[in-house]
């Protein structure tokens, strides 16, 4: 039994009983030999047998128990793969690493997503480990922008080295099989006879004795054929024996294996019938077409992949390359990458913002759709955050650099789209264990075709073409590109809406979810009150409420913004600010004071002025009895209702609530058209609880009220045990990534909205850049196109195995006469390949409303 060890860095440790449970953990770990715990150095050794436990297993009995392990992440991109197998033994090679805890290698983006344990290894472990498996690694630049353009560089030469061999693939196979299909439908031999004719009536020969000279013309076209297929055979096709020879070498096969043995077995029959002289048809055109059809096949796959990655592309090309700073009083450009955290930025009109920061002077609006995919422009002044890489439309201003460089918004946003178009959806797994046994199933099968054949009698010739056209049509690279090609583009069209998903998994269970749940504040309402119904009691009160605001309206409300102006309750604070809006001047108080959960008292004028709830009022000894029906009516629709005051008299009342988005309707009708059940959770009281899901749309028998913070992950487990049947309900949480994180970790699927910049990206499976809750219908519309195109891919992809392996094994011909030929099994199988690969795309003209 091989045995391993890893020696994990562990966190949160305090008492050696920490340590007693971590080891006590990692020990019922199967697969687990020993494990040692070091409260002093916080590291844990552990032995295992890589048969039944991988470090990833290890990493989570660790997290399980309470603690935490030190990992970092590194992404590698890899050259040379062609197939999923060739993904699948990088993947392996990386995961053997000792100190390596997980890797995914995704052959869609030809890039490699490891986390490794550091101190235990290192970059340059990681990439010999690549190397020896025989494959390279594109070496990094000192930034990320320089990483990118390396990277860019790298992919762009291997694209002109695909193009230079496909042009001598094409520029030599094409005659070849022009000249091969013209002597077999036998336009070439009539042509051959008449020249002997002629040549036997100028001598004055029999034609008979002409043959010799004809025989001879037509072997020198074997020989023409032989010089025109060699240069596709080794230079075209090196890349399939360089590949072929490497996998070899680890003791395993690859596409490259298959075609390789395919076009050699055509090629090297062909030489040495031509080099012995026996008869017989030689098939030097079938060895370069395959070649030169998969070569056509490769490239436009690569191209198409390209594509898949576009979003990203465009995301990382929007940051400038430089910034204005001030330095020493003066104004300075310099590089992006040497501006500095808490340094002033000046951002003039039409420019790009270089770096995430708050305006300190000045104001603009901001065209920030690259990030939210909203397309109306922000207004920005004085305080307000700004990010990089969006637009200063209109205004300059100066602002002071808060996130650079990895720390900001958009470099964030293009780690998490990264990440999850590197990570793996869960129905890739079946796939990474048929590719793992695909190709040598394959070869079995050739050989068993050749033999048959042979014992059937049908001739060396017949048996080998049957054997070829196996090897040729087998395509484990469709197989590979089907879920990947798709995550790529489906994650890059969500990041292009503000949509981010977190990884693979998310996206997958997104598109079989069958409950929304809401958390009211923020997500179904703007999350602040607002005041929405001022009554001055010197208006006939009832009639007044939620009309237009006469003089006393207004008068009320100058009086109670005053009051009210020193105030950091979130009830006075939006009372000045309504009285900003309607451009009333606001006086400030000579005295005031907060009394806590009830209102304040004020001197406004020489006035003593009160402000609270009705019943504190009435203690105050204020007569509050005329302005009870309107209080009743305004709370029974959910409001909040304070009673401004002065020297003891009522004045009247001003109505607050956090209104509902006015998208709000629009997003619960379009996900109860998308068969979802939507339920509304809060704390409020079932009376403002039910207003709101009224206005939202939300059935009254899917309202939570008064749920406290701690209640609302056991609300989640509850409706997902609520399926009638076995299997447990789809539920998605939707809140703001913080107050609700044990909901949302609850939850199938979290969903944060918001600005998506700070924790909630790091707490949910899906982040809204934009506080709009029509993003998440569209997060799930998403999610079930990218499944669906999944499940269409893997369909043909499987499809086409299932069906034309059989066809080309021949075990149809004796009842149809017809056979698949090698050059047409090369065609179906580039074709496939770019077929995955070109439904994935399809993705980007998704509409998602």
């Amino acid at each position: 039994m091989a045995e391993r060890e890893i020696t994990l860095p562990i966190t949160g440790m305090t008492c050696a009983s920490c340590s007693a449970r971590v080891e006590k953990a990692l020990r019922k770990t199967p697969g687990v030999l020993s494990a040692e715990v070091n409260l002093a150095s916080e590291h844990a050794l552990v032995r295992f047998d890589p048969a039944q436990a991988q470090p990833a297993a290890l990493q989570a009995a660790i997290e399980q128990a309470g603690y935490g392990v030190v990992t970092d992440e590194i992404t590698l991109a890899i050259t040379g793969m062609t197939c999923a197998s060739c993904s699948a033994r990088v993947e392996k090679a990386l995961r053997k690493t000792p100190g390596v805890l997980n890797a995914e290698v995704n052959l869609a983006s030809e890039q490699a997503l490891v986390r490794y344990v550091p101190g235990m290894v290192d970059r340059a472990d990681l990439v010999k480990a690549v190397e020896q498996a025989g494959y390279g690694v594109i070496t990094p630049a000192a930034t990320t922008a320089e990483t990118e353009d390396v990277e860019a560089r790298a992919r762009a030469h291997e694209m002109a080295v695909r193009r230079r061999r496909l042009v001598v693939g094409v520029v030599f196979s094409l005659p070849l099989f022009v000249l091969s299909m013209a002597r077999d439908f036998g336009l070439i031999a009539p042509w051959l006879i008449g020249e002997g004719a002629a040549m036997a009536a100028m001598s004055g020969s029999s034609m008979a004795e002409m043959m010799p000279m004809i025989a001879a013309r037509d072997d020198l076209l074997n020989w023409l054929f032989l010089a025109l297929a060699t240069p596709v055979q080794f230079y075209s096709g090196r890349d399939f024996y360089r590949y072929a020879w490497r996998a070899l070498r680890m003791r395993t096969a690859t596409m490259d294996t298959l075609i390789a043995l395919g076009s050699s077995a055509a090629y090297f029959y062909s030489l040495v019938l031509l080099l012995s002289g026996a008869p017989g048809h030689v098939y030097f055109e079938t060895a370069a077409v395959i070649i030169t059809l998969i070569l056509v096949g490769k490239y436009l796959e690569a191209r198409a992949k390209s594509q898949t990655s576009a979003a990203i592309k465009a995301l990382i090309g929007l940051q400038p390359k430089t910034a204005r700073v001030l330095r020493g009083g003066q104004e300075v450009d310099v590089p992006l990458s040497e501006v500095r955290a808490g340094e002033m930025v000046i951002v003039r009109p039409g420019e790009k913002i270089p770096v995430d920061g708050v305006i300190v002077t000045g104001e603009s609006t901001v065209d920030e759709s690259m990030l939210t995919g909203e397309s109306l422009p922000v207004e920005k002044q004085a305080g307000d955050t700004v990010f990089g890489a969006t637009i200063n439309r209109s205004g300059s201003f100066q602002m002071r650099a808060t996130r650079i460089g990895k720390d900001s918004a958009l470099a964030q946003i293009v780690r998490l789209v990264q990440e999850a178009q590197g990570s793996k959806a869960p129905v890739q797994a079946l796939v990474d264990r048929i590719s793992a046994v695909f190709v040598p199933i394959v070869i079995v099968i050739a050989l068993l075709t050749f033999a048959g054949w042979l014992w059937a009698g049908a001739g060396l010739t017949q048996a080998m073409i049957f054997a070829v056209a196996v090897l040729v049509i087998a395509c484990p690279c469709a197989l590979g590109l089907a879920t990947p090609t798709a995550i790529m583009v489906g994650t890059g069209v969500g990041a292009t809406h503000g949509i981010l998903i977190r990884n693979a998994e998310a996206l997958e269970r997104a598109a079989s979810l069958q409950t929304v749940v809401f958390d009211k504040t923020g997500t179904i309402t703007h999350g602040r009150p607002e005041v929405t119904d001022i009554v001055a009691v010197a208006q006939p009160v009832l009639a007044q409420a939620g009309a237009a605001e006469g003089p006393a309206d207004l008068a009320l409300l100058q009086l109670a913004a005053a009051a009210e102006s020193r105030s950091e309750h979130p009830l006075g604070m939006a009372i000045v600010q309504a009285a900003q809006e309607r451009g009333l001047p606001i006086e400030r108080p000579s005295r005031f004071q907060a009394v806590s959960g009830s209102g304040v008292e004020a001197e406004v004028s020489g006035q003593t002025v009160l402000i609270g709830m009705p019943a504190w009022l009435a203690e105050r000894g204020v007569d509050v009895t005329g302005l009870a029906a309107t209080v009743d009516q305004l709370q029974a629709s959910g409001k909040t209702v304070i009673v401004v005051a002065a020297d003891g008299e009522a004045r009247g009342v001003i109505a607050l609530a956090d209104t509902v988005r006015p998208t709000a309707a629009a997003a619960v009708a379009e996900l109860r058209r998308s068969s979802l059940d939507v339920a509304l959770l809060t704390g409020d009281n079932q009376r403002t609880a039910a207003a709101i899901a009224a206005a939202a749309g939300i059935p009254a028998n899917a309202v939570y009220a008064e749920v406290k913070p701690h209640e609302k992950a056991a609300i989640v487990a509850r409706l997902q045990q609520s399926a009638a049947g076995a299997k447990p309900r789809r539920v998605a949480m939707v809140g703001d990534g913080i107050n609700d994180a044990p909901a949302l970790a609850q939850a199938d699927v979290g969903i944060a909205m918001g600005s998506g910049t700070d924790v909630a990206m790091e707490t949910a499976d899906i982040t809204l850049m934009r506080s709009d809750p029509r993003g998440v219908a569209q997060a799930i519309a998403l999610s079930r196109a990218t499944v669906r195109t999944i499940r269409w891919n893997l369909f043909w992809a499987f499809a086409y195995n299932v069906i034309l392996i059989p066809v080309a094994t021949g075990i149809f011909y004796p009842l149809t006469g017809w056979q698949l030929s090698p050059v047409l099994a090369a065609a179906a199988m580039a074709f496939s390949s770019v077929f995955v690969v070109s439904n994935s795309l399809r993705l980007r003209g998704v509409q998602l409303g």
